[in-house]
């Protein structure tokens, strides 16, 4: 006797495209709650909480950014509202201009907003006495090392360079991206998840390729941490030439003009 087969593929499709058009709707509503609350309304919120409440608030949102920030991730506005401020949203500037002040007079930390749509925040050390981006000016370890080469190649070559030549980059230095590194590990995974999501790299596919290529920028993180006159140095020193001799690169790394918005401390 036959059975009727059900149709459950048409329910579980159904199914996932609700589930997925809640998690849409859900991340709208997150964007809807998160409208900037009126000086008006920071102030009657503020009115119903002690200072010890808001300064206790204060305390576990810096500890939320320097512990992201140990793992070099930025923090969402988004995530640290749904995680940290909570009930507190109301007071949510407020809280923002005390933690930026705390990072700056207690750490010697600067807060700035790299993402204005996304509004995605980092902390860069602002004891460094700098008119531009340049927190970091060489590398302090063996992953950072990796990171400043990569950067360095995609400078040199104009800003955009295609994967494969990362890859065979890397590989004259003995990084082999298909191998596990003694000390990097899974090589591909750090460049292209690790470096992608601390925002150092934009890892980005290109349209109309098949098999499918992606192609490596510099991300929002390094624009306002990288010094490009320290990689054009350490270019000049590799090759034994005198930096200026690549005037393009050089008339960029010495403008003071580009990242210098990005600089400004955001509390939205």
């Amino acid at each position: 006797m036959s059975q009727r087969k059900r149709p459950s593929n048409t329910r579980s499709s159904s199914q996932s495209k609700r589930q997925s058009g809640t998690a849409v709707a859900q991340e709208e509503d997150d964007n809807t709650t998160l409208t900037q609350p009126s000086t008006s309304q920071v102030q009657r919120g503020m009115e119903k909480l002690t200072p010890a409440q808001v300064d206790q608030k204060t305390a576990e949102v810096v500890q939320y950014f320097l512990v992201k920030d140990q793992k070099k991730i930025p923090v969402r506005r988004a995530d640290l509202v749904k995680h940290v401020v909570k009930e507190y949203r109301t007071i949510y500037p407020e809280i923002m201009k005390r933690a930026a002040r705390t990072f700056d007079q207690v750490f010697g930390l600067k807060m700035i907003e790299i993402d204005a749509k996304n509004h995605m925040y980092i902390l860069i050390n602002k004891l460094e006495p700098v008119a531009g981006p340049a927190t970091l000016k060489s590398p302090t370890n063996p992953k950072m090392g990796l990171m400043f080469v990569i950067l360095s190649v995609i400078f040199m070559k104009g800003g955009i360079v295609r994967e494969n030549l990362i890859w065979s980059t890397l590989k004259k230095l003995r990084v082999d991206p298909g191998e596990r590194h003694e000390e990097f590990g899974d090589v591909k995974k750090v460049v292209t998840d690790e470096f992608v999501r601390q925002r150092y790299l934009e890892y980005v596919r290109i349209p109309h390729t098949e098999p499918v290529e992606h192609e490596f920028r510099w991300g929002q993180r390094a624009e306002v941490e990288v010094s490009k006159t320290k990689i054009l140095e350490f270019m000049g020193q590799l090759h034994e030439q005198d930096p200026q001799s690549w005037i393009q690169q050089y008339r960029e790394a010495h403008s003071v003009s580009g990242s210098t918005q990005a600089g400004s401390s955001s509390q939205r």
